[in-house]
């Protein structure tokens, strides 16, 4: 019966930590430019909130990795074009869904 109940515990944990939000550190950039911008050159965020002005949805690049924004969470995105950000939330496979979103110190 103890092995059962620390079995079952261990399982359950599994899924406790699937449901844990991720922090993640990068720029709000634009879909067009993707990873050409990461927040560290003179004119990323001019051109990422022109591009995004013009039509080109936001993305997320960090690490030199390019990650979408879900449909919820686009307007978030959007008010943080050319900003390097700090989120808290979920990242599933290449898309991020925003709980929180603040300037990166």
């Amino acid at each position: 019966m103890k092995k059962l109940f620390v079995g079952s515990f261990l399982f359950a944990s599994l899924f406790a930590v699937s449901l844990m939000a991720d922090d993640l550190t990068g720029f709000v950039g634009d879909a067009m430019c993707g990873a050409k911008h990461t927040g560290a050159g003179k004119g990323d965020a001019g051109c990422a909130q022109k591009c995004v002005k013009g039509g080109a949805d936001p993305v997320f690049v960090s690490d030199g990795k390019v990650l979408k924004f879900d449909s919820a969470s686009l307007a978030s995105a959007k008010e943080h074009v050319g900003e390097n950000v700090k989120i808290s939330g979920k990242l599933n496979g290449d898309t991020v869904t925003i709980a929180s979103i603040t300037a990166a110190k």
